[in-house]
């Protein structure tokens, strides 16, 4: 039976393919140590835990849920961005709840993109903005970030671009996978790039929490909502990745669009684990400070790795990651990592599937306990 032509133009997601192989080797009796995906390996808190287990004995808890989540679940999110970012939104028109920020990218793209439509990506940048751009016939149109802007768009550049068919931009800041943080200054040029070009502008926001100490939104910027979404998540400042609950946030009617799409897509998520959500969205300071004592540890040891290996790591960088130039006259990054995967057992993420810009890099996840990165570097 013949696969849809869309499948042509995909590959399967790097990290599906190759954690079958960093599997199999760990089967085979490989002491293998995990540095290259992003998956928080701490607990969320007690206080989530026990929210999950009251809500099961709720007499609701097992059936179908709302599209647009529990209201209580909505006003938590618009008091978290109220309480972290002074961004006041209406939890009823202008907050949705999603199965995880990466499904929001595919319901953005669903709601918003025609065939032949041109969409703006960043080039590094996560992989799934291009895989679903290419899955609903659009067309990526990527923009370089380079270490020498701090991993920041030119917009000389992007101003030569043709832009006539360019309908959405896709950012992300906290960076991934290059951890620059960005700043409202830049911030307002993209709205305002945004505004000029008549080009839906979203950022993709999971990482401000972690090792920052100044939590951005984009819909801080003066005039944002009329041009711009933000997606957020819990997998990461939560430690809840597995769970799948993330939001898109911006004007009402380009929320209702996305929640056409979406409500012809799953059936609510579990009443329990949005009881869970609203627990972790009401998290004190104190939250934040806990994890990044921890992430900071794991960063110091990380980047003593990655010096042992000869690299140069972006110092400015923030978020659950490393980022770390090869050295001088190295070989191609997949094939860095490979020969570090086959000799030592240790995985870590190539700059290049992130984009072409990421040849030369690597990258380290910081969710990897301290005895374990100590052993990656006893291992070199």
């Amino acid at each position: 039976m013949k696969t849809a032509r869309r499948l042509d133009i995909i590959e399967e997601y790097y990290f599906s393919s190759k954690l079958r192989e960093v599997r199999q080797l760990a089967l085979e009796g490989k002491p293998i140590i995990n540095m290259g995906i992003g998956s928080p390996d701490l607990r969320p808190s007690q206080s989530v835990i026990d929210a999950v287990k009251l809500a099961l004995e709720d007499e609701n808890a097992h059936q179908y849920q709302s599209y647009q989540g529990l209201p209580e679940l909505r006003k938590s999110m618009a008091d978290f961005y109220l309480n972290n970012y002074e961004v006041a939104l209406n939890p009823n028109t202008e907050i949705l709840p999603l199965m995880g920020s990466k499904e929001g990218i595919m319901h953005i793209s669903l709601a918003f993109l025609n065939e032949g439509d041109e969409v703006l990506i960043p080039n590094p940048g996560y992989p799934t903005y291009t895989s679903v751009t290419n899955l609903v016939g659009a067309i990526p149109v990527y923009y370089d970030l380079k270490e020498s802007t701090d991993w920041e768009p030119d917009f000389e550049a992007l101003e030569k671009l043709d832009l006539s068919k360019v309908k959405m931009m896709w950012i992300g800041y906290p960076h991934m996978p290059t951890g620059a943080r960005g700043n409202l200054g830049l911030f307002e040029k993209l709205v305002a790039f945004a505004k000029k070009h008549q080009i839906l502008l979203i950022n993709d926001n999971p990482y401000s929490f972690v090792l920052n100490d100044n939590p951005m939104s984009l819909l801080q910027v003066t005039g944002a909502k009329e041009v711009s979404l933000e997606l957020n998540s819990l997998s990461k400042t939560f430690n809840m990745a597995g769970w799948r609950v993330g939001m898109v946030l911006g004007n009402a009617a380009a929320i209702d669009a996305i929640l056409k799409v979406k409500s012809n897509m799953d059936s609510g998520m579990f009443f329990g684990i949005q009881k869970g959500a609203i627990a972790a969205l009401n998290s004190d300071k104190s939250w934040f400070d806990s994890m990044n004592v921890i992430y900071e540890k794991r960063r110091v040891l990380t980047e003593k790795l990655a010096e042992k290996l000869g690299c140069k790591v972006y110092k400015e960088g923030v978020g659950l990651f490393v980022w770390a130039k090869l050295p001088e006259g190295s070989v191609s990054a997949e094939e860095f990592i490979d020969q570090i995967l086959q000799e030592k057992s240790i995985f870590i993420a190539p700059g290049t599937i992130f984009g072409s810009n990421g040849e030369g890099y690597i990258r380290f996840a910081l969710c990897v306990k301290e005895e374990k990165v100590q052993e990656a570097i006893d291992r070199f």
